[in-house]
C-alpha cells in the first residue's frame, strides 16, 4: 500500500514527465505567404527580386526544389494545407469572396457547411496541449474568429496595407500603420507570452505580395525603380488573359511592384527570427516558410494564378510554391531535397515531427515528408512517390519529375502535355504527339486512380 510519501513522490515524478512530454514537442512557427512563387525567391534562382533573409532561412535548414500546391487558387489551396485533403474532400474548390470577380458563377460566397466539420492542424495541435494562435489573412470563412482550436487570432478583414481594419480576438480593431509589420508585432507579442514548459503553432498569414500593391513603405518602392526585370521572362498579354490582365499594360511596372511587396515581407523574417532568438526558443522551434499559391507576374503573358487564363492554367509558374523547413540540430543546415511533395502532405508531416496522430477516417491523400526534411531514411518498401496531382474546379493535372499531364473536364479547352526536362517553360503542348502516348496514359491512369482514392 502506498503512503503519503510515496504517492506525492509518483504524483511529482508523472507530472515532471508529462512537462518533460510536452516541452520535447517542437513549436511550429508557419509562415504563409500570400501568392508567394517559388520562382520569385533567390534560392529557387531569382536574380532580380530581393530576398536575402528568406535566402538565409533557407541556408540554415532544408529547401524542397519540388514543393507544389494542389490548387492554384488561395481559399482552397489554404484549405488542403489545413486540412491534408484535397477540394473534392473538404468542399472549397475557390477562392471565397461575396463578389467574385471573374467567372462569377464559378465563385464561392462561403464555404460549405460541412467545412465547419473538417479537422485542420490546429484541432489536432490544440487537443495535445499546443497554445495555438493565428495572425493575418485566414480566407477560409468565419473571419474574425477562426475556431479550429486558436486561442490567439488576429485576422484580415479588408485586403488592404495602411491602416488596416482587423479582428483582434473576434472584436473589430482599426489599425494605424503598415498591416505587414502590425503582424510582426503581434507574432512577437505572441511569442513574449509562451513559455519552454508548453509548445505552441503560430501560423502567420501575410498577405504579401497579394495586391493591392500599394500602401508599401516607399524605401521598398525605391529599391526597384531601375531595375528591367531582363531575367523574369515576362511576355505580352496572351490572348485568353483574364484575371488581372490589366497589370499586363505596365508589366515591368507592376513588376516592380510586386517585387517590393516581397522584400517587405522578406524583412519580417529577421525580426521573428530575433524574437525566437530573445525568448530561448529557437532550439525548439521548426520553422516553415511557404505561399498559399505561386504567380505569373507576366510569365506565359498572364499575371495572376490559376485564373489568370481562360480556361485554367496549371503551369509550374502558379503550382510550385517555396518550402523551407528551419529546426536547429534537428534538420540539416545548406540541404536540399529534390522529391516532389505537395500541400496535403504537410499535415501528415506536422503530425509526424509533433508526434500527434493523423485524423483518423479522413482518408487523407498525403504523406509525411519528415523523413526526407530530417534525412532519414524511408522504408525500402515504400519509396516516395513521384506524382503529384492537382484539382481546380473542372481542371486536374498529374505531374512527375519529367512531364506533366493537365486534362480538362465539359469541353473547357485543350488538354496539355509537357515534357518538363526538354521544356521546362512549358510551351510545347506534346498531348496530340504520337510519341508521348505511353506517358500521356501512364500519367492518365495515376489521375484517375488519384481521383478515385480521394472521392471518398
Amino acid at each position: 500500500m502506498l503512503n503519503r510519501r510515496h504517492f506525492l513522490m509518483g504524483s511529482a515524478g508523472a507530472a515532471f514527465a508529462q512537462r518533460r512530454a510536452t516541452a520535447s514537442r517542437p513549436n511550429i512557427l508557419l509562415i504563409l505567404a500570400d501568392d508567394l512563387a517559388a520562382w520569385m525567391l533567390g534560392c529557387y534562382g531569382n536574380k532580380e527580386i530581393k530576398t536575402p533573409h528568406m535566402d538565409t532561412l533557407a541556408r540554415s535548414g532544408m529547401r524542397f526544389l519540388n514543393s507544389f500546391v494542389c490548387t492554384p487558387i488561395c481559399s482552397a489551396s489554404r484549405a488542403t494545407l489545413f486540412t491534408g485533403r484535397v477540394p473534392r474532400q473538404h468542399g472549397i474548390h475557390d477562392f471565397l469572396t461575396d463578389n467574385p470577380i471573374d467567372n462569377p458563377p464559378q465563385g464561392q460566397k462561403a464555404p460549405p457547411p460541412a467545412f465547419d466539420k473538417e479537422i485542420m492542424l490546429s484541432d489536432l495541435l490544440a487537443a495535445q496541449g499546443y497554445n495555438c494562435g493565428y495572425i493575418g489573412k485566414w480566407h477560409l470563412g468565419h473571419d474574425e474568429q477562426p475556431g479550429h482550436g486558436y486561442s490567439f487570432t488576429y485576422t484580415l478583414k479588408a485586403r488592404r496595407y495602411n491602416d488596416p481594419l482587423l479582428y483582434l480576438n473576434g472584436k473589430p480593431q482599426q489599425e494605424k500603420g503598415y498591416l505587414t509589420e502590425l503582424m510582426t508585432a503581434q507574432a512577437c507579442s505572441f511569442l513574449d507570452r509562451q513559455s519552454a514548459d508548453k509548445p505552441f503553432l503560430l501560423t502567420l498569414g501575410y498577405l504579401n505580395p497579394h495586391t493591392p500593391y500599394e500602401g508599401h513603405p516607399q524605401k521598398y518602392y525605391d529599391m526597384y525603380a531601375k531595375t528591367a526585370f531582363d531575367s523574369v521572362g515576362w511576355e505580352p498579354a496572351a490572348p485568353n488573359a483574364l484575371r488581372e490582365k490589366a497589370m499586363l499594360k505596365d508589366t515591368v511596372g507592376n513588376i516592380r511592384r510586386a517585387a517590393a511587396a516581397t522584400t517587405a515581407l522578406d524583412d519580417q523574417i529577421p525580426v521573428l527570427l530575433r524574437k525566437l532568438r530573445e525568448r530561448g526558443l529557437v532550439d525548439n522551434t521548426l520553422v516553415v516558410l511557404t505561399g498559399d499559391n505561386g504567380y505569373l507576374l507576366g510569365r506565359h503573358g498572364l499575371w495572376s494564378k490559376g485564373l489568370a487564363s481562360d480556361p485554367i492554367n496549371m503551369y509550374d509558374e502558379v503550382m510550385q510554391v517555396p518550402m523551407i523547413w528551419s529546426w536547429p540540430g534537428k534538420i540539416p543546415t545548406e540541404a536540399v531535397t529534390p522529391e516532389l511533395i505537395s500541400f496535403y502532405d504537410v499535415l501528415p508531416s506536422l503530425c509526424e515531427v509533433t508526434g500527434t496522430a493523423v485524423p483518423a477516417g479522413r482518408n487523407l491523400s498525403g504523406r509525411s515528408f519528415a523523413p526526407l526534411a530530417m534525412r532519414r531514411p524511408l522504408p525500402r518498401n515504400r519509396p516516395w512517390a513521384d506524382v503529384v496531382f492537382g484539382h481546380f474546379r473542372n481542371t486536374e493535372m498529374a505531374r512527375d519529375s519529367r512531364f506533366k499531364l493537365v486534362v480538362r473536364g465539359g469541353g473547357k479547352g485543350p488538354n496539355e502535355l509537357y515534357s518538363l526536362r526538354a521544356d521546362p517553360r512549358e510551351k510545347v503542348n506534346q498531348y496530340g504527339n504520337a510519341q508521348f502516348i505511353t506517358v500521356r496514359d501512364r500519367l492518365a491512369n495515376d489521375l484517375a486512380a488519384w481521383r478515385k482514392r480521394t472521392s471518398g
